[in-house]
């Protein structure tokens, strides 16, 4: 009576011989990168490849975690995040596996894993944000440490949930040490700085007339400015060489537990060659970082910007639970 029934592996079978759909065909990515920026992109891919993309998007902070506690478990093949940060605290815990050379090799050593687990999908520095009606050029803070300055007592948004913001947390804390970054936390909220959302509500929080300052991305204010070129917000570096200047990277690694290994590396090729990093630059104003491609939105190049960048090494980002631990114990998560 019972011959006829088919076990739940068979089933699985049957359905995968019936409709031709094998592992491959599928992948899942934890994308701590936004739908809204990556959304298209991903679907280009889903139709050069014939790879149908789950995407779980998230904040990479969370994402990370999740990881971590649903281990091999996990359905995520790849986790692509919006910071080295994220990407550093998977690899600490030996979730990743070891990219091939030939994706390795497209882009320079300081935009990817020391041990070759992940790699940079796209670059983006921390600026400073500011109302060009209630700010002057001349008045502009030389440090992010002189956000701390009484003048600019409640006038200074910051995103402490961010992932970006902690991975410039985390910056600070292995460049300038953990006493110091403790200080400037708390100094910064002693001077009553405003705490929003993300990169995107700091930008109208400017432009609203909330606040006339704020710790930032690049890219955003330039997603403004296409659509209204005397949009009142304007955005510059501090002094050359301050931990405000970080350059950080999107990145992506492959799961050292997925089934879908072969399709997850096609998935990272295409996210570095050339035609998805120009779509990087054009549609999102990121900086690409494969080697030989200088293409950015203001006609700054990376170079350039490295100029005023703190001397750090990204894999020194890997530390988020101590930068998760401080914020908490000062109250802001």
């Amino acid at each position: 009576m019972r011959s006829w029934l088919f076990s739940y592996p068979a089933i699985i079978s049957l359905l995968l011989l019936v409709f031709g759909c094998t592992p491959d065909d599928s992948l899942t990515v934890y994308s701590g990168r936004s739908k809204a920026l990556v959304e298209d992109l991903v679907k280009d891919f889903e139709e050069e490849s014939g790879i149908n993309v789950n995407v779980r998007y998230g904040s990479s902070t969370q994402l990370s975690m999740a990881l971590m506690e649903e281990g091999d478990r996990s359905p995520a093949d790849l986790f692509w995040s919006q910071d080295a940060g994220a990407l550093g605290a998977i690899h600490r815990a030996d979730r990743f596996e070891q990219l091939p050379e030939d994706l390795l090799g497209k882009l320079p050593e300081e935009f990817q894993s020391r041990d070759g687990t992940w790699v940079a999908t796209s670059g983006r520095a921390r600026v400073l944000a500011y109302s060009k009606s209630r700010v002057d050029e001349n008045d502009l803070p030389a440090s992010v440490y002189d956000l701390t300055d009484e003048k600019w007592q409640g006038r200074v948004g910051w995103a402490p949930s961010n992932a970006s913001f902690q991975s410039f947390l985390t910056a600070m804390r292995a460049s300038q040490g953990e006493s110091e970054t403790r200080q400037w936390v708390l100094g910064m909220e002693s001077n009553d700085a405003q705490v929003y959302s993300n990169n995107n509500a700091l930008i109208q929080a400017i432009s609203a007339g909330e606040i006339d300052l704020a710790i930032t991305n690049h890219y955003y204010l330039f997603r403004y400015l296409e659509s209204d070129e005397d949009y009142p917000v304007d955005q510059t570096f501090f002094e050359e060489g301050d931990p405000g200047n970080l350059i950080n990277v999107s990145g992506i690694g492959i799961l050292n537990h997925s089934e879908n290994k072969e399709a997850a590396r096609q998935f990272a090729a295409f996210l570095l060659d050339e035609k998805a990093q120009k779509w990087f630059a054009e549609q999102n104003f990121e900086y690409p970082v494969i080697q030989g491609l200088e293409l950015t939105p203001d006609g700054t190049s990376l170079e350039d910007i490295r100029q005023v960048n703190p001397e750090l090494d990204l894999n020194d980002l890997e530390d988020l639970d101590a930068t998760l631990q401080l914020l908490r114990e000062v109250g802001l998560l």
